[in-house]
Parts: C-alpha cells; sequence; structure tokens
C-alpha cells in the first residue's frame, strides 16, 4: 500500500513539474512575443528618425562644392578570389572625384585577387594606385596588419576603408566624405544592403543584412544619442582621429575592428556620423553550414565584445516566440486560438519589418517580394544567437581563432606580438 501509494504521489509531482514548465514556457513565449513587438515600435521610430537626418546630410553634401572636397586614399585589403570582385573593385575606380587613389594590401604576392587588381589597374591608368605587401601579420587581426602599412604609404589625411566585397555608385565619395569636413566629425559609416547570388541561404542571408542589421544601427543611434560604432564595409575617417584614439593598433587585437574603431574614435571625443548612403555587400553563394558559421562568428564577437546587449538582443527576435507558443497550444483546445495568433502576429511582425527597413529604408527590392521569407531569417538568427553561447572559438580566413575579454581575439596557430605598439611601416 506505501508503495503504492509512493508511486501516486510521484506521478502527481511529475505532472505538477510538467505543467509549472508548461506555464513558464506560455509566460517566455508571451514576453517574447511582448519584447519583439516593442522593439518593432523603437525600429519605426528610429527609421522616421534617421529619414530625416539623411535628409539633412543630403542638403549638406549638395551644398558642398567639389573644390571643396579633399583628396582622399582608398584603403582597399583583398584576400583572393570572390563573387563579381572585378565588379566591386571596379566600382572604386569609376569614382565621380577630382582627387583620389586607391590602395589595395595583401598578405603576399601570391593573392590571386591582384591579378584582377593588374587588369583594372590597365584599365583605368588614370587613377592613382598601388599595390602594399604587408607580409605575414604579427599582430591578431590580419586585415588591420595590412591596413597599417596601407596607411603609412599615404601622405593624404583623409582615408576611406572598405571590404574588398563592396560596391557602391559613381557618386559614393563625394556623398560620403563633406561630414568629414566638420572637424568635430572623426568618422563616417554606411549601412549596406545584401546582395545575393541565386541559392536560397544566400538570399536569407541577404535579407539578414537588408533588415537585421541595420534595424539594430538605427535603434542602437537612437537610444545612445549618436553612433558610438562603425560598420566596416565603407567607413571614411580622418588620419588626427585615428591618431588621437592611438592608432590603427588600437584595433588589431580584435575581430570587430570596424565596431572597435568607431568606438575608439567616439572616445576620442570625435562624432561618428551615420551616412544616408548605403553601400552594396556581395555574398557568395554558400551551403547552410557556411551561411551558419558566418553568422555564428558575428554573433560570437558581439557576444564577448558587449555582453550584455548580446543577452538582451535575443528578445528582439519575434518567430521563435511565436512558433513556441504555437507547440505548446498543439493539443490543448482552449490554448489553440492563442498560439495561432501569436504566431501569426510574429510572423506579420517580421514582414513589416522588411518592408519598413528592408524595402523602405535601406531600398532594398527583394525585401518587397521576400517579406514572407524574413520571418525564416528570424527564426535563423535566433537559433545562431542561442548557439553563440556554446564555445568561444571560430575560424575566419581559413585560420583557428579564439575570442577572449573583451571580443579580444588569438590566432591559434599563429604566433601573434600582443606587446609590440610598433606599427608597420610600407617598406618594411
Amino acid at each position: 500500500m506505501f508503495h503504492m501509494c509512493a508511486i501516486f504521489l510521484a506521478m502527481a509531482d511529475t505532472a505538477l513539474v510538467e505543467q509549472s514548465v508548461r506555464h513558464l514556457l506560455w509566460y517566455v513565449a508571451i514576453f517574447g512575443s511582448f519584447t519583439s513587438t516593442i522593439f518593432f515600435g523603437m525600429v519605426m521610430v528610429a527609421a522616421f528618425r534617421y529619414v530625416l537626418h539623411t535628409r539633412r546630410d543630403g542638403e549638406q553634401g549638395r551644398s558642398t562644392s567639389p573644390q571643396d572636397l579633399p583628396a582622399v586614399t582608398i584603403l582597399k585589403p583583398v584576400h583572393g578570389m570572390e563573387p563579381k570582385l572585378e565588379e566591386t573593385l571596379e566600382s572604386f575606380f569609376q569614382q565621380e572625384y577630382s582627387n583620389f587613389e586607391i590602395v589595395f594590401g595583401a598578405r603576399n604576392v601570391s593573392n590571386e585577387a591582384l591579378v584582377v587588381v593588374e587588369k583594372l589597374r590597365a584599365k583605368y591608368p588614370h587613377v592613382p594606385t598601388r599595390v602594399v605587401i604587408s607580409g605575414e601579420p604579427s599582430w591578431p587581426n590580419a586585415k588591420v596588419f595590412s591596413l597599417a602599412r596601407m596607411i603609412a604609404s599615404s601622405e593624404n589625411s583623409y582615408f576611406v576603408i572598405s571590404d574588398s566585397d563592396v560596391l557602391v555608385r559613381p557618386d559614393f565619395l563625394r556623398k560620403v566624405l563633406p561630414p568629414l569636413l566638420d572637424q568635430k566629425v572623426g568618422l563616417v559609416t554606411c549601412m549596406y544592403e545584401g546582395i545575393p547570388t541565386r541559392d536560397f541561404w544566400s538570399q536569407l542571408e541577404a535579407l539578414g543584412m537588408s533588415v537585421e542589421m541595420p534595424s539594430g544601427v538605427m535603434v542602437a543611434d537612437m537610444v545612445e544619442g549618436g553612433m558610438k560604432f562603425a560598420l566596416g564595409a565603407a567607413m571614411a575617417v580622418r588620419r588626427d582621429a585615428i591618431e588621437a584614439m592611438g592608432g590603427i593598433r588600437e584595433t588589431a587585437d580584435f575581430y570587430s575592428d570596424d565596431f572597435v574603431l568607431g568606438n575608439r574614435v567616439a572616445d576620442a571625443g570625435y562624432t561618428v556620423v551615420l551616412s544616408s548612403y548605403k553601400v552594396g555587400h556581395v555574398l557568395a553563394g554558400q551551403s547552410l553550414r557556411q551561411t551558419f558559421g558566418d553568422q555564428l562568428r558575428w554573433m560570437k564577437s558581439t557576444r564577448f565584445s558587449r555582453p550584455w546587449g548580446h543577452v538582451g538582443s535575443g528578445l528582439t527576435y519575434a518567430v521563435p516566440f511565436g512558433l513556441l507558443a504555437l507547440l505548446l497550444a498543439l493539443g490543448h483546445r482552449d490554448w489553440m486560438q492563442i498560439g495561432i495568433a501569436l504566431f501569426a502576429i510574429s510572423w506579420i511582425n517580421r514582414m513589416l519589418l522588411a518592408l519598413l527597413v528592408g524595402w523602405a529604408v535601406i531600398g532594398d527590392r527583394r525585401c518587397l517580394w521576400l517579406c514572407w521569407l524574413y520571418p525564416l531569417r528570424d527564426l535563423l538568427g535566433f537559433c545562431t544567437w542561442a548557439a553563440s553561447f556554446t564555445s568561444n572559438r571560430f575560424f575566419w580566413r581559413g585560420e583557428p581563432y579564439e575570442f577572449g575579454q573583451e571580443g579580444r581575439i588569438t590566432a591559434v596557430q599563429r604566433e601573434i606580438d600582443f606587446v609590440s605598439e610598433r606599427v608597420p611601416q610600407a617598406n618594411d
């Protein structure tokens, strides 16, 4: 009899625990649906604020005489062949700007991208260009090591740092440089639109670039009262701002060197401006595993560099919480309508976000007819966010690294000089 009572109590306790867990998950689903809706409202306000500011910036750009625009050096690190590489690099040769030069940086002369560079140099002989070979990097971030030599090779005081997979229009320099004429402004950064290949996962990742990234950027700009970081696709910066923050070496220990560059410039007392100009970010065709790996690397970087902000970002996703509500409602007639409603609201929430940010703000027309697909990207983004808490190791350009405190990185298989503050010179 005692044994049967024990079994009955155990079953009762199990049922009670299951019920408690179910109720807790319901609270999570409802709370997450609420926070993601609040985030959407914040994005709406931030987008309206951004559009007003872009109109003001546009008026400033139109009022700037071409004769007042300074000589500028475009710093373009390259790393092997990439999709549409010739097209992206050529777009910088085609700038409608009277005084600019392009400096390409590579680790060694065997870099395949240099073949494309030489082809374009021959095609545009009137554009001053040169190639700087950095050699094997002794800093954690190989790109920053190359940038140091590229900066040292130039006598100009204005720089544009841009990735090799960025596509711009001929008016890029004319539109982006004017804010830097104000000596209080130290850096100008640009948001970007994802340009995919034909494969499904590239399309999905491009939606994230055109919607998720700018949503977070505009909200951060609004909440923090201005930009405190930069986006690496395209950044215009003055030499005095780089020197005031301690030199480009200050960013060499980080994976997110662009974020740190903007952060250090802001800490040095300069204003960081979010430009009205949007550039294109060309994506490579890749599998789900490769797409997930790229996103996971960025998520881990955010986790270590901005830990509390990264934790909070999990509450900005909508579809995971709507899906959780739908799954909890299955088999429970009383809860089915609520579950379906929360799931539908989450899906519509993300569709509207894609239309508002991707189409209306960024100008990505794909967001108009693929807005129904963006909720799937939202779900994938949440899964990547959750996976970012699993380890501190990642792969970048074929090399293994580990994240440390404040987002600093260590190259696992490469000797790194953490002590030396010496900036490599162009002729080393």
